[in-house]
This record gives structure tokens, C-alpha cells and sequence, in this order.
């Protein structure tokens, strides 16, 4: 811990660094005072009855936007439209020749790609911000005149997405990180201290059990330590080098390692899945305002049936989201035949392995294997949230046990290499031994 500190002062020492890390605690300091900024006026009793009764979803909503959505904020709808158009990207680059050629392109395809992820992301921004005031409309926990006065608090809704997405790729282009990640890390952090809190003032009224909260920090601690193993956790294979001679002396002929990360796609399924999963109660948000008032208690029951936590089958199938992400993105990310290709032209193979088609069969089969067993610690970490709270009793601290929590360690593991890789670069010690 205190080679950490040294490591962080000596960090802040370098005018660069310095300047990085100062702006990612600026932007920090930008959201949480949009947090408090309301986008229109709200019937703060019913929307506390509504979060009450809205189940797991609506209160891992709430926990991603920083509690701006229980204070209905100009950041109400967070990050997770620009999630979930990146999704939608995603996919396209495997189902779209279009979007395929544009990645081919290199740099002037990802400006290409990006642009219309923004567009895309002010496309669905809109249509959750819609849908989301009609719900709130119709059950009387925001009140207006006229339908037509929900217009502009839409756009302002919209508006605070499109600013967290500008501010995630600032912080990204000039602080250290992803910035994306690092906008839901700070609205999850942002929760933790009213959550402390409360759940200090109920232990103490006698409302938890001091066994209950022990226990929700036993696992609280557990789970911490799971997820930096699997974080850390690499499977090495060795490269051996072929010797090359260059006039009078040999180069080469040495022996190093590819290190495979059990977890590459590190906590990008579990936003993925989280964005699908909230997905479609937009969609159904927005369309039930066109049904009967009959169907609309069905409808929505279906629909919290159907996410995470909210039965065996949502909650199976929110499982299956995180795993199929996993695989998703790490082919995305690490591409087995370019790694292949790439070793075979620098004359590298692995000891035993012929290079071309059977390196790339042996480190796809490899990667299989590793992955599946990532992919199951996220779907496992990812379920816990919704379980833990009823099995240890304690209903006021929501960073525990699952999506959260692995968000919170995963990004800070993230950014803490990045800062380290810096600090390497500059013959410091850095915070990872």
C-alpha cells in the first residue's frame, strides 16, 4: 500500500502525468455536480415509491448513473445509450460488409465508425429519455401541463448523455484510462458513501444485525480478492525465437512468453450485457404508452421478469448474455490468426507447434478453454448482485457481491496498469509488483 502511495506522488511529480490525473479528478468533479443539476420537477415521494417497487433493474439503473436517476438529473439516462450503440457496432462489424471495410481502413474507419456511434447514440438517447417521461408522466411522478412541456426536459436528457459521452472521450484522449469506463466507475463510487451510510444508521438502530453486515463483508472482501486473481490471472506459452544472422553476428534464439489473460475482455460483457438487459425495457417503456391501460401491468411484469434478478429464466438468461460477451469480445480483441500470421512472418513459433494453420489452432484452442472459465467467474459475479443482499439480509449496500463491484475493481486494475505503464516508461517504479 505505501509503495502505492510513493508510486501515485511520484506520479503527480511529472508534469504529464500530473496534468492527466488532474483532469480525470476535474471530469470526476463535472459529473458529480451534473448529478445534482434536475432536468424538470418531480414528485420526489413517488419516485422513491417507484424505485422501491421497480425491482433489481430499476435500482442497478439508478446504482450506473450515480443516483442520478432517483434525483431525475440532467444525467438521468447515464452512458448506457452510448453503450448500448456501441453494441450495436459491434455486431455490425461482423453482420455489415460496410462497417467490416470501414474497420479494414484503419484509422479514417474508426473516426468513420465513431461518428455515427454518436449519432446512433443521440438516436436511442432520445427514445429512452422519451420513453422514461411518458412512464413517469403517466404514473403521475412528473407532472406537466401539456405532453408538449415534456419536449424540451427530453432534450435535456439527451443533451446530459451526449455531454457524459463527450466528457468519456476526453477523459480517455487526455487523462489516463478508459472513459467511458471510468464515467460508470465514478457513478457507482458516487452511491458508496450514502449507502455507508445508511447502512451505519440502520445497523445501529437495530434494523441489520451486526452478524448480517459482518457477513456482507466477508463477501464483500471474498470477492474482491476473486476478481484481482482473475484480473491478474495469465496462461503463458512459450515463444522461441529463431536466430537470424545479420552480417558477423547472431540475433535472436531467445525464449519469451504470450501471455493469455483468463479474463481479456475484462469488464466490457458484463456493460454489454447490463445495456441489452435495459435495453428492452426502454423499448417497452415507450410502447406501452400506446396500449391499453390493461395491458400495461402485464407488460411490465414481463419485462422485470425478464431481466437479471428478476427470475430463474431472466436471470439464466442474463448469464448467457455475459458469456456470449465474453467470447464476443475477446475475439474482438485478441485476433488469433493475426497473432499467427504475425509470428510466422517474424520467424517465432511455439516449441513443439508448427507455425501457420496449427499455431492458430493450438492458441484458438487455448484461448477457448481460458476464456470459458473467465466467462464463467462473470456470470457468476455478475448474479451475485441480485442474490446477495437477500442472502445476507442488508438491503442498503449495493456494492457487494457482483456487477458493480467487479466494474469498481476491474476499472481501477485498468487504469492503475495504464498509470504504471507510464510511469515504466519514465524509470519509475511502478504500483504492480
Amino acid at each position: 500500500m505505501f509503495a502505492s502511495l510513493g508510486a501515485l506522488l511520484a506520479a503527480f511529480k511529472l508534469p504529464d502525468l500530473r496534468r492527466r490525473l488532474l483532469f480525470v479528478i476535474g471530469a470526476f468533479a463535472v459529473f458529480v455536480a451534473g448529478l445534482h443539476i434536475p432536468a424538470a420537477h418531480i414528485d420526489k415521494d413517488a419516485m422513491d415509491n417507484l424505485m422501491q417497487q421497480g425491482g433489481n433493474l430499476l435500482g442497478l439503473f439508478n446504482v450506473f448513473s450515480g443516483g442520478a436517476f432517483k434525483k431525475f438529473s440532467i444525467f438521468a439516462m447515464g452512458i448506457m445509450p452510448y453503450i448500448n450503440a456501441s453494441i450495436i457496432f459491434q455486431l455490425l462489424t461482423i453482420a455489415s460488409v460496410r462497417v467490416q471495410q470501414w474497420v479494414r481502413e484503419g484509422e479514417a474507419g474508426r473516426r468513420k465508425i465513431s461518428q455515427y456511434t454518436r449519432y446512433l447514440t443521440m438516436v436511442l438517447g432520445m427514445v429512452q429519455a422519451w420513453g422514461t417521461l411518458l412512464v413517469l408522466y403517466r404514473s403521475q411522478i412528473i407532472h406537466f401541463g401539456h405532453w408538449v412541456e415534456m419536449i424540451p426536459v427530453a432534450i435535456s436528457l439527451t443533451a446530459g448523455t451526449a455531454f457524459l459521452m463527450w466528457l468519456g472521450e476526453q477523459i480517455t484522449d487526455k487523462g489516463i484510462g478508459n472513459g467511458v469506463s471510468l464515467i460508470i466507475f465514478a457513478g457507482i463510487a458516487a452511491g458508496l458513501p450514502p449507502d455507508i451510510s445508511l447502512t451505519w444508521t440502520y445497523l445501529r438502530q437495530g434494523v441489520h444485525q451486526w452478524y448480517n453486515v459482518l457477513f456482507l463483508v466477508a463477501i464483500f472482501v471474498a470477492t474482491i480478492m476473486g476478481i484481482i486473481y482473475v484480473q491478474q490471472g495469465q496462461r503463458k506459452i512459450p515463444i522461441q525465437h529463431a536466430k537470424r544472422v545479420i552480417g558477423q553476428r547472431i540475433y535472436g534464439g531467445t525464449s519469451t512468453y504470450l501471455p493469455l489473460r483468463v479474463n481479456t475482455a475484462g469488464v466490457i460483457p458484463i456493460i454489454f450485457a447490463i445495456s441489452v438487459s435495459l435495453f428492452p425495457s426502454t423499448i417497452v417503456q415507450f410502447v406501452t404508452q400506446m396500449l391499453p391501460r390493461s395491458w400495461e401491468e402485464p407488460v411490465t411484469n414481463f419485462v422485470q421478469a425478464s431481466g437479471p434478478g428478476g427470475s430463474v429464466w431472466g436471470s439464466a438468461i442474463y448469464f448467457l448474455l455475459v458469456i456470449f460477451f465474453t467470447y464476443f469480445y475477446t475475439a474482438v480483441t485478441f485476433n488469433v490468426p493475426e497473432v499467427a500470421d504475425n509470428m510466422k512472418k517474424s520467424g517465432s513459433y511455439i516449441p513443439g507447434i508448427r507455425p501457420g494453420k496449427p499455431t492458430q489452432e493450438y492458441l484458438d484452442r487455448v484461448m477457448t478453454r481460458i476464456t470459458f472459465a473467465g466467462a464463467l467467474f462473470l456470470g457468476v459475479i455478475a448474479l451475485m448482485q441480485y442474490y446477495v443482499r437477500d442472502i445476507t439480509g442488508v438491503q442498503t449496500f449495493y456494492l457487494v457481491g457482483g456487477t458493480s463491484l467487479l466494474i469498481v475493481v476491474g476499472v481501477a486494475l485498468e487504469t492503475m496498469q495504464q498509470l504504471e505503464a507510464h510511469l515504466v516508461m519514465r524509470h519509475y517504479e511502478g504500483f504492480i509488483k
